[in-house]
């Protein structure tokens, strides 16, 4: 037995509970790993709250990312081996002490990046990777305006942009936040509390506005988002902290300049085995390079997670969180 966090019904922070669970040995094509640290996300809030529906249904345990050694496979399995430091995104059920994976989903772990650290950045890097990589090809010349510029992903995706030469505009909601983001690769952060972000666009790029523009905040921000773009600029919606956008009105992409918008995944991104290597591989050269730092903000044991989430939802939270079993 193993101790785990289990949901049995769909709610706020409180639905979470901290009880044994049975693991056993894994199938064919799994791996068992014992996790050293989990990774959280605000997705992992919208599995428990009901937003979106748990692929197995309930009960379930949230958490998509984690990072630790691996106890035993099963057969056919080739990717890992028992005593193999790795690290994952993939189906639920991270915020466990212990736990089976798909072994296609894990990722070896170089020396140069620990537990702790690949546990904090698996899912929100990798997700900065795929967007300024595939998504938008960022380069010099590029200018992009990237929302939650103090999340977990935004201070990857500030330094990371800036390492590639682009020019990088960031919204926050507090003049600490705002510290933050500036110290983390962005040139210019505008306090949305404060002052009106499609504005301080036009006039931070001289009414040319940005390439495209990195949106995980939903209904707050849009549709002032479009008008952040040039004409034939992406809007890469890629998630919804401040709630859904109900009624998208998709002629403002013509009124507003032929615009192009997306909704990726990472997990689609990731898919085929090769696009997860290659995408973690990427992760790995820039943070072990030191081009971009992984800043552990807060840790939380996982008996905690309770008020880890009502932090987390509360905004209360910057940057990269981890939970310990």
């Amino acid at each position: 037995m193993v101790q785990a966090i289990r949901v049995y019904e769909t709610g706020g922070p409180e639905v979470m509970r901290f009880e044994d669970v049975e693991i056993g040995d894994p199938g064919e094509g799994e791996a068992r790993i014992r996790h050293d640290a989990i990774g959280m996300n605000y997705i992992d809030t919208y599995f428990r709250s009901g937003l979106y529906p748990a692929p197995a249904g309930l009960p379930m345990t949230p958490g998509n990312e984690g990072a630790g050694i691996v106890v035993s496979v099963g057969a056919g399995v080739s990717e890992v081996a028992p005593g193999d430091r790795v690290a994952y995104v993939g189906p639920l059920g991270s915020y466990a002490e212990e736990r089976l994976v798909p072994a296609d989903r894990l990722v070896k772990l170089p020396d140069s990046i620990d537990s702790r650290t690949a546990a904090s950045m698996m899912l929100k890097g990798m997700t900065a990777s795929y967007l300024l990589q595939r998504t938008y090809r960022v380069g010099p010349g590029t200018t992009l305006l990237f929302h939650a510029a103090a999340g977990g992903v935004g201070l990857i995706a500030g330094q990371w942009a800036k390492h590639l030469g682009a020019t990088v505009i960031g919204t926050v909601g507090s003049a600490a936040k705002a510290e933050l983001a500036k110290a983390n690769g962005y040139d210019h952060v505008i306090n949305y509390r404060e002052e009106n972000f499609v504005e301080r666009v036009a006039e931070i790029t001289g009414g040319e506005k940005c390439d495209v523009v990195y949106d995980s905040v939903g209904n707050d921000t849009y549709p002032g988002s479009l008008d952040c773009l040039k004409p034939l600029g992406l809007w890469a919606s890629f998630g919804q902290s401040s709630g859904p956008i109900e009624d998208f009105n998709f002629g403002l992409l013509a009124q507003k300049g032929s615009l192009f918008a997306t909704r990726p995944t990472l997990f689609t991104y990731v898919a085929k085995r090769e696009d997860l290597e290659r995408t973690a591989a990427a992760l790995f050269e820039v943070v072990g390079s030191g081009a971009v730092k992984i800043s552990i903000n807060q840790e939380y044991a996982l008996s905690d997670v309770v008020k880890a989430h009502q932090d987390l939802e509360g905004r209360r939270t910057t940057g990269t969180t981890i939970l310990l079993p």
